[in-house]
């Protein structure tokens, strides 16, 4: 038999603070099981069953179509059912689960049932920040431990549920969320992988770039606000989880183990921090869709308000001059690494309200009279292709094709992250 914790069994709630605070109280209890095994087992332990544990799960049922007038694309089910998903890292997520639970309940006025799921915790995903347990084992024992524990099953983590291809089979729930908790999981440690700074600093504001010079003056900006006694920004943090607090505020447990890293990681994150997470997060991704792709698929379980890509792209008009501004209104796809999520005939729309609000900042930068903008800021479709000497290839087609697609620009990432976050970035 294997070893698992009490069971806790369902509760009902409408504060969703008490929610949270259920689903907080089973996650601990589950994953304190799982560590003290870890650590026995570390130890030289050997159990006589398997070690289990189980995410908490959040579900509603809902009898009618009807709901509350909201002007919001999320925080409701589509219709009657049975809707549930599992949760992680309410620590993390506090903020958030509250928040999604508020939206159900004003939009449904229905109850929230919090309860222990039937999807194990993989013994990875119960891991701390600065937990570097399999190095200390053994290869019998590193063997051992996938008999004694669950392992990440990637067929529990695929992204059917975001890419709209999810179908639930007889008798089982709808999600009630794009991300399921082990999905989340995966991606949360990736993230550590990738960028060199844990998943808590990520701010709800990403920018991309492949250009060091602007992660250059990203970092200069960070240690400029540090040394400002009112600036907004509570701290900036660099690979390695390095930590600068703003001038005046005192150093926090677990600043010390920062470490700036020999060499950087494959995306390094930057990140100007705010106490509500409303600052600004920025990752040098590399060149390439595949980067691209990689790194939002990653942060999209932090559920960000926005991201976009900052960089250099080929003009396409001969209206265009070096050092003119372009400012997508929608993109076209010949990236090929979302071509099984993503048909290409899906058209890729810009976020009307960012598209105004950086035209306005380039108003308000340049102090250019709004008819006079059009000299320098270029507006339209941009391209964004996978290969990027594509004025190599014969008979001139690519140029074509993107002649006919009537773009103003080529790059290399644009189109993917704006793909790759229309599900993700509500």
């Amino acid at each position: 038999m294997p070893l698992i914790p009490d069971f806790i069994a369902p509760t009902r709630h409408t504060d969703p603070a008490e929610a949270l605070a259920q689903v907080q109280r089973i996650y601990q209890q589950q994953i304190g099981h799982l560590r003290e095994a870890m650590q026995r087992f570390v130890a030289g332990e050997t159990p006589q069953g398997g070690v289990r544990a189980f995410y908490p799960f959040v579900r509603v049922h809902t009898t009618t179509v009807a709901r509350a007038d909201s002007k919001l694309a999320y925080g409701f089910v589509e219709g009657p059912g049975r809707y549930e998903t599992t949760l992680t890292r309410p620590d993390l997520f506090a903020r958030y689960y509250t928040e999604q639970f508020r939206l159900l309940r004003a939009s449904h006025n229905v109850e929230l049932e919090v309860g222990t799921s039937a999807h194990p915790i993989p013994i990875h995903f119960s891991f701390a920040e600065h937990d570097h347990i399999e190095g200390t084992l053994s290869q019998e024992r590193r063997m051992l431990m996938r008999d004694v524990f669950d392992l990440p099953d990637l067929a529990a983590m695929d992204d059917g549920i975001a890419n709209g291809t999810w179908q639930a089979r007889p008798g089982e729930a709808q999600p009630l969320s794009l991300f399921t908790a082990p999905r989340v999981d995966y991606s949360l440690h990736r993230l550590r992988h990738y960028t060199g700074t844990a998943p808590e600093w990520f701010q709800n504001f990403v920018l991309f770039t492949n250009y060091q010079f602007y992660i250059d003056e990203f970092v200069r900006l960070g240690h400029a606000e540090m040394a400002r006694e009112d600036s907004e920004y509570i701290a900036f943090i660099e690979p390695g989880n390095v930590v600068t607090r703003r001038a005046g505020l005192e150093a926090e447990a677990g600043d010390e183990l920062g470490v700036a890293p020999p060499r950087l990681p494959q995306m390094p994150a930057y990140h100007l921090v705010r106490k509500d997470r409303s600052g600004i997060t920025m990752v040098n991704i590399g060149v390439g869709p595949s980067n691209a792709k990689t790194i939002t698929d990653h942060i999209a379980v932090l559920r960000p308000h926005a991201w976009m890509m900052l960089g250099h792209c080929a003009g396409l008009r001969n209206s265009q001059q070096l050092g003119d501004y372009v400012l997508a209104h929608a993109y076209v796809r010949e990236d090929h690494v979302l071509d099984e999520e993503l048909p290409l005939w899906v058209p890729i729309p810009a976020l009307a309200e960012i598209q105004l609000a950086l035209q306005q900042a380039v108003a308000d930068v340049t102090q250019v009279p709004e008819a006079d903008l059009k000299r320098f800021m270029r507006t339209g479709t941009v391209a964004s292709t996978d290969n990027r000497n594509w004025e190599l290839l014969p008979d001139n087609m690519p140029q074509r094709r993107f002649s006919q697609s009537r773009a103003v620009a080529l790059d290399m990432e644009s189109a993917t992250i704006a793909a790759n976050g229309a599900p993700c970035c509500a």
